[in-house]
């Protein structure tokens, strides 16, 4: 077109004429491409297709759509580069103090500059350079230029990469942390209120003897009081990778101090010290091992299974009418059937959980893969494997939350469920009080049996409530307990000591935990369940 030398105005309207018919013949990305030309220069321009323009590159859903804040910028380029920057004003202080030839105030304009991070420049050097450290470590001296003789001295690539890897990391379990603690206080308020209130037990997905909807709430929140004691380990051991040059030999080091052991030792020590953690790695190849990776997502998964296990049982339970979670006022549980109440949150706790799980096998397979001291091919794995068992983790447990807050449970409804196979369940109770009033065990066991497997039948083939304790109330046999039925077929009378197991489990496991981590309790999170 610009060899035919048309004017502005003439090029414009041909190249929207090709523009229209490329959205008739082409594939859907040159369609887009095509529209996004039309949109852009003017033509048949409106909010919507300039809206459209903006939503032609794939967006992730756990970070666009499901992601909290919090965790979301644990896992930022921002927070990234600017812990890169803070491990290289740690590593010159470090320097400076032991003696290097790294000035106070080359140190002061590191620190003045921590956040000041042009992306454009790094991304420019990183593309002329082929390597990001390297990008960054000019576009960070070129805001503090008297710093940029000895930023990153000694180090090698992963002095940033792995210790800000395991900063994210540790970061995002205290986060994990904290609602892990509020989610358990939300569930001990439900437990205690529902203590005493009798409810099927099932195993096999079959009616067993009853429990109590307290009690069963107090099977959830073990899972997620194990998975807490494991953040906590993790949290408490997790090491710094440290200063340990390229193949974890720190021979750089030692050449800067002049073959001073004690000095490598004393600033590895030094540095540890200045980002806030207890330890570094004793020793390493050019990267930490990557067995911490695995053990931190086993962690994460511990938690996926937990929140599995319940969010799953909260959906049968909603087949069941007994338990439902929040319903919003203008929720719609089906585009077709309008009536639905579908559990998706907890559905969508499932899903994420599934995907959750994993991804610990492809951190055991990158720790299984890595050559010697380092192989490169852990890098593009981890960049999506260990933000996304994070950014994972912290939706499933803000979804719990909400979940358990809003949990609401139908008494009426799991008394008539408990109700309808209660008679069975009750018959022991009948032919001991009967032998002890004087009649005959195994004359009185052959007619419960009669009973049970006809009422059963009725039940089974015409659909009709349990009649069990009408036969035994109308056969003379059983007229020592007539009177007293009502009194037996107490469904309290039927839980053995699931009240007593939840005050004992939320006295002896719960509340020192909720005292211990009390500060927590009052931490607000940034954003909430919005889908």
């Amino acid at each position: 077109l610009h060899s035919l030398a048309l004017s502005p105005t003439d090029t414009c309207v041909t190249m929207h004429a090709f523009a229209r018919a490329s959205l008739r013949n082409a594939t859907p990305f040159a369609a887009a491409v095509a529209s996004g030309f039309a949109v852009h220069h003017g033509s048949e321009a409106s909010a919507p297709r300039m809206e459209a323009k903006k939503h032609t590159k794939y967006e992730h859903p756990l970070v666009e759509r499901y992601a909290t804040k919090e965790m979301s910028y644990l896992w930022s380029p921002e927070k990234k580069f600017s812990t890169w920057r803070a491990l290289w004003i740690a590593l010159a202080q470090a320097e400076h103090e032991m003696g290097l030839p790294v000035t106070k105030e080359q140190v002061d304009a590191m620190k003045a500059n921590q956040f000041n991070i042009d992306y454009a420049v790094a991304a420019k050097y990183e593309s002329k350079f082929r390597h990001d450290v390297m990008g960054h470590v000019h576009a960070f001296g070129e805001v503090a230029p008297i710093a940029m003789p000895v930023i990153h001295l000694g180090a090698t690539s992963c002095y940033v990469g792995d210790n800000t890897d395991l900063i994210q990391m540790r970061e995002s379990l205290v986060l994990i942390r904290r609602k892990l603690v509020q989610l358990l206080s939300i569930m001990r308020a439900f437990a205690l209120e529902h203590k005493d209130l009798p409810t099927l037990g099932y195993t096999h997905y079959q009616p067993a003897q009853l429990t109590t909807v307290g009690k069963r709430c107090t099977l959830w929140m073990q899972d997620l009081l194990l998975d807490l004691e494991e953040v906590d380990r993790q949290i408490e051991t997790m090491p710094m990778r440290g200063v340990k040059g390229t193949t974890g030999t720190q021979a750089s080091f030692l050449d800067l101090f002049d073959g001073d052991h004690d000095k490598v030792k004393a600033l590895d020590k030094r540095i540890v010290e200045l980002m806030g953690f207890k330890k570094s790695i004793p020793v390493s190849g050019q990267t930490y091992t990557r067995k911490l990776d695995t053990t931190a997502l086993n962690c994460l998964a511990g938690v996926g299974s937990s929140a599995y296990k319940m969010a799953g049982d909260v959906r049968l339970l909603a087949n069941l009418k007994e338990v439902e979670e929040p319903f919003a006022k203008n929720q719609i549980g089906s585009s077709a059937m309008a009536y639905k109440r579908n559990p998706m949150r907890s559905e969508r706790v499932c899903s994420l959980s599934r995907y959750l799980l994993t991804l610990p096998q492809a951190a055991a397979n990158t720790h299984a893969n890595q050559w010697f001291e380092r192989t490169l091919d852990d890098s593009a794995i981890r960049r999506i494997t260990l933000p996304e068992a994070f950014l994972a983790t912290d939706v499933i447990l803000t979804l719990l939350m909400n979940i358990a807050d809003g949990m609401h449970v139908w008494p009426k409804v799991v008394h008539s469920h408990v109700m309808a196979e209660l008679p069975f369940m009750a018959t022991e109770n009948i032919l001991m009080a009967c032998v002890k009033a004087g009649g005959d065990r195994q004359e009185l066991h052959e007619k419960i049996r009669v009973h049970s497997m006809a009422a059963g039948a009725r039940v089974k083939g015409e659909g009709v409530p349990n009649d069990l304790i009408d036969r035994i109330r109308a056969d003379p046999a059983f007229s020592a307990v007539h009177e007293s039925l009502e009194t037996i077929m107490d469904p309290s009378n039927f839980v053995g000591r699931a009240p007593q197991q939840v005050e004992d489990f939320m006295r002896d496991e719960i509340d020192p935990i909720l005292i211990k981590y009390d500060s927590l309790l009052s931490e607000k999170s940034l954003d909430n369940v919005n889908v």
